[in-house]
């Protein structure tokens, strides 16, 4: 494992331990700041995979199974996603605001979630032979399993009564 490699799992895992940090905390459901951090996540996530799959072109195409591992990686993160937003609590306050909250199954989740996540990186990695294209894609797993999840949550919490 190289460097590059290496950090980018480094700053994943910062990521999500912030994540997780923060979705055990008591917040309203309609906050603004999970809009923000998407915004990162997915702007980040499209310059890192441009580069990943540039960093492998360069030596050769890539074959049907690195596309077949990439499109899975997305599609299990979106599962991931779906999964965690049942676990998390969502109810009405006596004010009337909608509030969330994770348990710990939903951490528990995210820590299986990353681990697969660098299992399909190595994967990927191994397919290609070269360059960096599965550590290049935390950050759009991140923001696809994190965006699914906030969209159940919310849609959740536009049926609380």
């Amino acid at each position: 494992m190289n460097n590059a490699s290496n950090g980018s799992i480094v700053i994943g895992i910062v990521i999500v331990a912030l994540v997780i940090r923060r979705q055990l905390r008591t917040r309203p459901v309609h906050g603004k700041g999970g809009v923000v951090l998407l915004g990162f996540l997915g702007a980040m996530g499209v310059l890192a995979f441009a580069f990943g799959v540039a960093s492998v072109v360069k030596e050769h195409a890539l074959g049907a199974p690195t596309i077949a591992l990439v499109a899975a990686c997305f599609l299990v993160a979106a599962g991931f996603g779906v999964v965690r937003a049942r676990t998390v609590k969502v109810w009405r306050a006596p004010e009337g605001q909608l509030l969330r909250k994770g348990v710990p199954a939903t951490t528990a989740l995210w820590l299986v979630s990353i681990a697969v996540h660098i299992g399909l990186d190595k994967w990927i990695d191994h397919t290609t032979r070269t360059g960096l294209l599965g550590a290049s894609t935390v950050y759009l797993y991140l923001a696809v399993t994190l965006a699914v999840q906030d969209f159940l949550v919310r849609r959740r919490a536009a049926s609380v009564a």
